[in-house]
């Protein structure tokens, strides 16, 4: 991947005194401690991240932690104090104000929280407004509208106002419009929080479903961990103006940089956040289609094992394979696919570990895990569930105990193919 966006010890003083609060920040001054003295506000100080083309880049942070300040200097709505935005390899922070509209019509576009849609104006007249303001003429730009809209699942509804839709349908007329203008950029500040939850979890929902046809480059503002571990594909977790980590939710739930982070994501529920991706391990696999029951049981004594995991040759499941059925296939000149358990469970990688823990907890036998065309690309086993559910710390003080690691092993046996 190609880094997209790239920001290099961006900073931003409110206020006269700069200089001055810049050393106080450098002496580990508060920024209350800051204004007090200086009458000077630290938005953002010393910020340095990348973004690759097409990631979902989350910032996250509470109030007055400088996300929104940090968003808005990326398009330059606030000029930074010092450091450089650059989008692809040009300094939007030195850019003329002639570039800069070039740039903020046609690679960046912004979704606010207030939707900002016009009430006199149809659902498809708000979506072709960008277009209207860079003067596209108005068949085309009621073409690109319309495509937007119906990426947004928004097209029938076309012809109604604002006031006659939901604030989450509202929402997405906002990122419809956005979209119109096929940004390379798109920046969303705080874009679902008006929202009730449970559209906003469509919301969120809707965003990965557009994301994955429109693979966009986003950067995403959210105060909500749990928001910004669902839809990031990488988050940077700031407070008072600095980042404290930037890492996948996964990185960030088990290794913490400090203690900041470590009581920010402390009362995370990990089972609603890890997926059958974050847990799973590499599966052991046996082609059916070329593979006999001598090399079947050749690899289980090789890895020790039971099971295999039965796949095709481009990896699509096909079933499990048991020593037994191998060594009745052996016995009985029969061929794996005659022998295979077809029934064996399987989970999308996507799939919440919440989801998983009650299909594997009476199951003898690991789950596979698939991808959206059915291929294996790997297993899940009851130890792993139940880590995930636990506490790193604590989960690592159990494995010592030696019948639970047994038990661990044992399963992992089980679930690897061999």
């Amino acid at each position: 991947m190609s880094k997209k966006v790239r920001i290099e010890h961006l900073t931003k003083v409110f206020g006269r005194r700069t200089q001055q609060a810049l050393e106080l920040v450098r002496k580990g001054k508060t920024k209350q401690e800051i204004v007090e003295e200086t009458g000077a506000t630290v938005g953002v100080h010393d910020v340095s991240f990348d973004v690759e083309e097409g990631e979902v880049f989350v910032i996250m942070g509470l109030s007055g932690s400088g996300k929104s300040t940090l968003v808005r200097m990326i398009n330059r709505l606030i000029d930074p104090t010092s450091g450089e935005v650059y989008i692809d390899d040009a300094d939007v922070a030195k850019m003329s104000k002639e570039d800069l509209r070039e740039v903020r019509r046609n690679k960046v576009n912004m979704v606010f929280q207030n939707f900002g849609l016009f009430p006199q104006r149809t659902v498809l007249e708000n979506t072709e407004y960008g277009l209207e303001v860079r003067g596209v003429p108005k068949e085309e730009r009621q073409k690109k509208a319309e495509e937007a809209l119906d990426n947004s699942g928004l097209l029938s509804f076309k012809d109604q106002y604002p006031n006659q839709l939901s604030g989450g349908m509202q929402q997405r007329v906002g990122l419809a419009r956005a979209l119109a203008n096929d940004p390379e950029v798109l920046l969303m500040d705080e874009a679902f929080s008006a929202l009730d939850p449970l559209i906003r979890r469509d919301m969120q929902d809707d965003l990965l479903d557009l994301q994955e046809r429109v693979q966009k480059t986003i950067i995403f503002i959210t105060h909500d961990l749990n928001e910004a571990l669902r839809i990031g594909d990488r988050i940077a977790l700031m407070r008072d103006g600095e980042i404290m980590q930037i890492g996948t939710g996964e990185e960030i739930l088990t290794h913490p940089a400090n203690d900041f982070v470590r009581e920010f994501v402390e009362d995370v529920d990990r089972s609603k956040v890890l997926t059958a991706e974050n847990i799973m391990e590499p599966a052991l696999t046996i082609n059916a289609e070329t593979d006999g029951p001598n090399v079947a049981l050749q690899r289980m004594r090789k890895e020790e094992i039971s099971m295999l995991i039965a796949v095709d040759r481009k990896r699509y499941l096909k079933g499990s394979l048991t020593a037994e059925a191998a060594l009745d296939a052996r016995k009985n000149e029969k061929t794996l696919k005659e022998v295979l358990d077809k029934n064996v469970q399987k989970v999308q990688k996507d799939t919440l570990v919440t989801d998983i823990f009650d299909m594997i907890y009476n199951s003898p036998a690991p789950l596979a895990v698939v991808d959206d065309e059915d291929r294996v690309v790997g297993v899940v086993v009851r130890g792993s569930v139940i880590g995930a559910m636990t506490d790193t710390e604590k989960e690592e003080d159990k494995s010592e105990d030696g019948k639970e690691n047994t038990e661990t092993v044992d399963q992992k046996g089980v679930s690897a193919d061999a």
